[in-house]
């Protein structure tokens, strides 16, 4: 692998079988696959300065570890995932736990049976979480809407007070909305874990940190002879796209490309801007071990930051006397601005429109969108990751 800036001079698309658009999950792990899979030779286009899409992370002047785009998370369900990304890094133990500030008193989130005592009190609090127990059984997780439908009267104060103190001000923070513009089925996914465990992902069987960094495992992934990273290229400059070919500088191009970027972008938002949640990420040193007893506190009652991250308090890297910390504003991304856009607002009328834009490249057959953007989805890391390994199931079983 070679990661330059920019293009050499005479760059020859059409010396790659593949071109890669983005060097984030969806565009690592297709480069990755194909390369080694059936000896594709893939050239990485990256519009940033650096690998890994949002999950970089580097040192900051203290020296300390931290989450260039926000915090990463990493866990999954998926065997598969996991076992692939397993190759490029070995994880740490990391359990996330986050801590919703309520009124000033710190309760897990989701809502188990220490928050319940919290919130409640001791025996009240036992009370309802022994009508839980009854109800539902233990170690499961009751989305609030299902308290609702029982008409029990404690269940359903249970599911207010959650409502009202770890969902409803939270969200309208998050998404930019008053509570009439709440989609109500989103409302009553807020869960409710009955029982003890106070692990933010209790189920999941795979999680933890990569124990070097994520962009240490990008370089890993991305290691390879028949790979190819050119940072600090917008590949928009480049591209030319009508309905039957994609031209790549100036030249019809025969080789198969994955785009991972925006799709309203690649066509100059002509037929209007994909909407886009953003965040103002405000990072700050402070001359201390620790700021905050778990890696995320969410501020769902108060302050007009949603939550403060402590990257030590996930990567586990000791150094004494320092730590940073950040907080999230959350805002509507305007395009052409620099902003990161991080979150897709999924209403009916924005599918519909990136379903117009879709519709432009469905006809290329050597034209692959996948990930987070180019699929307008909310993703996670390792649904992007199973997103990009069944495409490139689908291109290799093509060419093999």
């Amino acid at each position: 692998m070679q990661i330059t800036s920019g293009l050499p001079e005479g760059f020859n698309a059409g010396a790659y079988d593949m071109i890669v658009v983005g060097a984030g999950y969806a565009g690592a792990v297709c480069a990755r696959r194909l390369a080694e899979t059936i000896g594709y030779r893939v050239a990485v286009l990256e519009r940033r300065s650096h690998i890994a899409g949002n999950a970089y992370d580097c040192a900051d002047e203290a020296g300390i570890l931290i989450h260039e785009y926000g915090p990463h998370i990493y866990h999954t369900f998926n065997e598969r995932v996991h076992n692939f990304l397993s190759r490029f890094t070995r994880w740490t133990d990391y359990q996330h736990k986050v801590l919703a500030n309520i009124n000033g008193t710190l309760m897990p989130v989701p809502f188990n049976h220490a928050s319940l005592k919290l919130a409640f009190g001791d025996e009240r609090g036992e009370e309802l979480y022994q009508k839980l127990v009854e109800t539902f059984g233990k170690d499961v997780k009751v989305p609030i809407m299902e308290l609702r439908k029982k008409n029990d009267p404690d269940l359903a104060e249970v599911a207010d007070y959650v409502y009202e103190n770890v969902f409803l001000h939270y969200t309208m923070k998050q998404w930019g909305q008053t509570p009439d513009q709440i989609d109500p089925s989103i409302t009553g996914r807020v869960p409710v874990f009955v029982g003890d465990d106070d692990r933010y992902f209790p189920q999941a069987p795979f999680q933890g940190m990569p124990q070097d960094g994520y962009t240490a495992l990008f370089e890993h992934m991305l290691d390879h002879d028949l790979i190819d990273v050119f940072c600090d290229v917008d590949a928009r400059d480049l591209f030319e796209i009508d309905e039957t070919t994609v031209k790549v500088d100036g030249k019809v191009y025969g080789g198969e490309i994955v785009y991972t970027g925006p799709l309203d972008e690649l066509f100059n938002l002509d037929l209007g801007a994909l909407p886009y949640r953003t965040l103002d990420m405000k990072f700050e040193t402070l001359d201390m071990d620790q700021f905050q007893p778990v890696g995320t506190v969410n501020y769902t009652t108060s302050e007009d930051y949603t939550r403060i991250t402590e990257f030590k308090n996930m990567t586990g890297q000791v150094l004494p006397g320092k730590t940073t910390i950040m907080k999230e504003y959350s805002k509507a991304y305007t395009p052409g601005s620099g902003e990161t856009p991080y979150y897709a607002i999924l209403e009916p009328e924005n599918r519909e429109l990136y379903e117009r834009y879709l519709e432009r490249v469905q006809n290329l057959t050597n034209f692959h969108p996948v990930g987070r953007l180019a699929e307008y989805r909310y993703y996670d890391m390792d649904a992007v990751t199973n997103s990009a390994l069944d495409l490139s199931d689908e291109i290799i079983a093509c060419h093999a």
